[in-house]
């Protein structure tokens, strides 16, 4: 919608994990190298984790475009929630013939078990890969690391890689996934952007896009890394409606008020923040009236006091549910 308002040829913070747009960050090139290293390495899992749209998928994007031709890969984009649903996604991945799907699991197993001996006879490599591999089963977690068992004398048949938010990391900590853990040969976290990483981030995405220099100002980028905490997901969502309303409002940059009102937007009329300091502010009321009847208990213990009724007085505000207050709704800014 702006993009010729702004002279880009296309939107550069488009939410797609285009590889085109991979800004390689220091902590996206560890991941980057974990990943090349899974591959070259035979054997065991390869973990990488991070928090939601820290670029997990865009990196693993662009780690695929690097692979040679003789890697075979069956990619997993939905966890299987069975064991049988495992196999089957991988053999639909590497196109392995099957003459039924309702096979027992050992025939399954046998399938892609000569499938692979076959294919390392040729020379070529398979690589597993599984995203959002923290919603897998324990019980589909021990058939991932049954699949490492196939293997030659000399080589594993296959290299799998888990692909997966923080909760990957506490779910192979317990003890009846012990032997899973014990599989991993390599293993990172991606973590959030710093803030020079941010500024660097929205200038790269608009360098792609053939952007002009200066379309946000250092306030804005500021703001945008405030709002985002570095979460390159979030700071495009923030980007884009931010550039909408500049262009809404006939600008020719975005500045920091822009990327506030665009951060309100996406969030609903009230930032979580807000919330909390709500819910303190009534706690604090919640006490100050526990500390007036304690109060008044002690000073007047030796006289009459009528406590039924203290109590009936005092209940109500102690047992309302706490709110924060609502924030004032803003209007968006309509387009010409």
């Amino acid at each position: 919608m702006y993009s010729d308002y702004f002279g880009i040829r296309e939107n550069a913070f488009s939410i797609t994990p285009d590889p085109r747009y991979l800004y390689m960050s220091e902590r996206h090139r560890e991941a980057f190298a974990h990943l090349l290293y899974g591959a070259v390495e035979s054997g065991g899992f390869v973990q990488l984790t991070g928090e939601v749209g820290t670029g997990k998928t865009t990196v693993c994007r662009a780690f695929l475009d690097q692979l040679p031709e003789q890697v075979d890969v069956a990619l997993l984009l939905n966890p299987p929630e069975t064991p049988r649903e495992l196999l089957l996604g991988i053999i639909t991945e590497l196109r392995i013939p099957l003459r039924t799907p309702e096979a027992p699991l050992k025939v399954l197993v046998d399938r892609l078990n000569a499938a692979l001996l076959a294919g390392h006879a040729k020379g070529r490599r398979t690589v597993v890969i599984i995203d959002e591999a923290q919603n897998i089963r324990p019980e589909v977690l021990e058939q991932v690391r049954l699949l490492t068992n196939l293997e030659t004398r000399t080589a594993k048949l296959l290299q799998l890689f888990l692909i997966g938010q923080p909760e990957l990391r506490e779910q192979l900590t317990r003890p009846s996934l012990r032997q899973v853990a014990q599989r991993i040969t390599a293993r990172y976290h991606l973590e959030p952007l710093s803030r020079a990483e941010t500024e660097d981030y929205i200038r790269h995405r608009l360098t792609v896009a053939g952007c002009r220099e200066g379309l946000f100002t250092t306030g804005a980028m500021k703001q945008v890394y405030q709002e985002s905490e570095g979460i390159p997901r979030v700071i495009n969502i923030l980007c884009d409606r931010a550039l909408l309303g500049a262009f809404a409002v006939d600008k020719a940059q975005v500045d920091g008020p822009m990327v506030r009102y665009a951060a309100r937007q996406w969030r609903g009329a009230q930032r979580p923040r807000d919330g909390r300091r709500g819910l303190w502010r009534g706690a604090g009321i919640a006490a100050a009236l526990l500390l007036l009847a304690t109060a008044l208990v002690y000073t007047y213990r030796d006289e009459y006091l009528d406590l039924p009724l203290l109590r009936t007085l005092l209940t109500p505000a102690l047992a309302a549910p706490v709110h924060a207050p609502a924030a004032p709704a803003v209007a968006e800014p309509a387009a010409p």
